[in-house]
């Protein structure tokens, strides 16, 4: 037993392995390119749009993996739902959404950030095109059902999703606070200020 505890001290007093050390600088790294990568929207999008292309290309190729396509695109319009969701529910408790130009602007928050939406859309495509390597998931099926049911789930689902917005009044667009031109200045004021500083 102290044999024991005294090799579990030794291993603690090591500190991490070198695997351990290089994983860790790995992600670091990692992390920062993606940070960096933040304010450049259009480019991201842009190299999603790439990605995307190349696994349409896969699955046209090899013509298989109907069930990853069909996961891979449930999976995207669940994020896109989200995207589109306020991040406070109007039907549950908490501060409610702006209803009118008079209430205090609030800009709108989702419940699923822009950019965790285009790096959940990156992580799914990126997992669906390693899994057209594994031959297991490539079940055989027809895939012209999965998909009319995956356009028929679409449209039922955003279906309700605009009800929601029409009903509690938002628009998942926040285009910021409002900006007024400066008023033009009355006729005839600056003749009477000009004589008032003369007789002054």
């Amino acid at each position: 037993m102290q044999e024991r505890d005294a090799n579990t001290s030794t291993e603690a007093s090591m500190g991490p392995t070198f695997a351990q050390r290089v994983a860790k600088t790995i992600k670091m790294r990692f992390q920062n390119y993606l940070d960096r990568s933040t304010p450049y929207v259009a480019a991201r999008w842009g190299l999603l749009i790439v990605e995307i292309a190349l696994y349409a290309l896969r699955v046209y190729y090899i013509k298989g993996f109907h069930i990853v396509t069909y996961a891979l695109a449930i999976f995207i319009l669940n994020l896109f739902i989200g995207f589109l969701s306020p991040i406070e529910d109007p039907e549950g408790e908490g501060p409610l959404l702006p209803t009118s130009d008079k209430s205090e602007f609030k800009p709108f928050m989702r419940r699923l950030p822009e950019f965790k939406f285009w790096y959940g859309c990156a992580k799914a495509v990126f997992c669906a095109f390693c899994c057209t390597f594994i031959p297991l998931f490539n079940i055989p099926v027809f895939w012209p059902i999965l998909l009319m049911y995956f356009f028929v789930l679409f449209i039922l689902t955003m279906k309700r999703q605009i009800r929601h917005m029409v009903k509690h009044k938002y628009i998942p667009i926040s285009f910021g606070k409002k900006s007024y031109a400066k008023a033009p200045p009355v006729a005839g004021s600056s003749n009477k200020m000009s004589k008032v500083d003369k007789a002054g």
